[in-house]
């Protein structure tokens, strides 16, 4: 039995190689060996396919990364103060698109990026929700404020006051003065005293037309309205004849509490055959619907001049009214006062005294004679006394030593 450790080995140490042992260089000696080869590759991730998944998926997400970065600044610059310094106002005509509102609004400075605006707007889903109109844009408003403010549909308001005892004419004049309305002027006009009296508002776009249709439709309503509710004994024939004599109520005194007992007056002197003799009536016939210049005063001789409209000369009612009766005067006329006054005149102050006699006025009349005469000779005298203080006045400011100003 051979005891030799050599021959049988013990454990924990390695058997000596078999066959002839090569020396080694120095260098090879140290040269580190070759390590245990990685495994090879399966077949799956050598597929083009996977290799064409895992770019879709980066590309994927780069892309969302992108999406969410442009989102969140986009957002920023959505509600963040806007780059106007100063109020402004903006006009959105009727079927306008948000690309060209935005657009619009990118030009005139109000928002920074029309992108950003268009694309906020409907991410919101406002698409189609941004209405027509004229709107005031404040001082750095946000994309997001200007988008709410068109969505509400506030517009900036325009008025139109048409006031009691204009003609027709005049005003249609302040109809086409008005700058903040479009189009053109009816081609007739319409019949005197059919446009209500009142303030219309609307916004910048609507039409000198859409007015006059308006102011025609709110008459008629209101005169049938108020003809429905009138006295049962008028002395009037005709709905027309009734806002005849409206207008000259109208034009005969502004003030409220005097307008039914006027309107009494001239129903009472028609229930007798009697002349209405309404000096109203004699401007409408010289001037017409123009109006009788502020300058130019009512002569004796204005009142000889014979017109279908002179109500010292012809029987009963003018053919047409003369002015756009309001309210007030045409409920007057549906309802007057009862009273037997005939005669009425000027009081110096306003306001008019009523008589049921001819000898009463004429007392009324002499004493506002006397009044207008003291007037008369107060203003000449006060005139006189500014004279006089105007001339010591230019005797004391006169140029002196060699100065060459003019006295004033």
């Amino acid at each position: 039995m051979n005891t030799n450790s050599a021959d049988n080995g013990e454990f924990g140490q390695r058997s000596a190689p078999s066959g002839p042992i090569v020396p080694k260089t120095a260098s090879e000696a140290l040269r580190p060996e070759a390590g245990t080869p990685p495994p090879k590759r399966s077949r799956a991730s050598r597929s083009q396919f996977v290799v064409f998944m895992n770019f879709v998926i980066s590309l994927v997400m780069l892309l969302v990364l992108a999406a969410g970065f442009a989102l969140y600044f986009g957002k920023q610059e959505f509600n963040e103060p806007g780059p106007s310094a100063n109020a402004d106002t903006f006009l959105v005509k009727p079927n306008t698109g948000v690309q060209e509102i935005a657009e619009q609004l990118e030009r005139r400075g109000l928002i920074s990026d029309a992108r950003i605006f268009r694309l906020g707007v409907r991410a919101f889903g406002n698409d189609s929700a941004l209405k027509a109109g004229e709107y005031e844009i404040k001082p750095q408003a946000s994309m997001r404020d200007i988008m709410e403010l068109l969505k509400s549909g506030k517009s900036v308001m325009y008025s139109l006051t048409v006031p009691e005892g204009l003609t027709v004419e005049q005003a249609l004049q302040r109809i086409a003065d008005q700058a903040a309305l479009d189009g053109d002027m009816p081609a007739t006009i319409p019949p005197e005293g059919s446009l209500a009296t009142d303030t219309l508002r609307f916004t910048r776009g609507a039409t000198r037309q859409q007015m006059v249709d308006k102011l025609l439709a709110d008459q008629k309503k209101l005169v049938d309205d108020v003809w429905q509710r009138r006295a049962p004994d008028l002395p009037l024939a005709s709905v027309d004849d009734f806002v005849i004599l409206a207008s000259i109520v109208e034009k005969e005194t502004g003030k409220g509490d005097e307008r039914s007992r006027v309107a009494a007056v001239f129903l009472n002197r028609l229930a007798k055959g009697m002349r209405l003799q309404s000096d109203p009536t004699i401007i409408y016939g010289l001037f017409g619907g123009k109006g009788k210049p502020a300058d130019r005063p009512i002569y004796q001789s204005d009142i000889k001049k014979p017109t279908p409209y002179n109500t010292y000369l012809i029987n009963g009612l003018p053919p047409t009214p003369i002015a756009n009766p309001g309210r007030a005067a045409l409920e007057a006329v549906a309802n007057p006062s009862k009273t037997d006054d005939l005669y009425f005149v000027a009081d110096g102050t306003g306001g008019h005294v009523f008589a049921a006699t001819l000898a009463e006025h004429n007392e009324n009349v002499a004493r506002y004679r006397a009044l207008q005469k003291k007037l008369a000779d107060e203003a000449a005298k006060a005139g006189a006394a500014k004279a006089d203080a105007a001339k010591v006045e230019g005797q004391t400011d006169a140029p002196v030593d060699g100065d060459t100003g003019a006295a004033q």
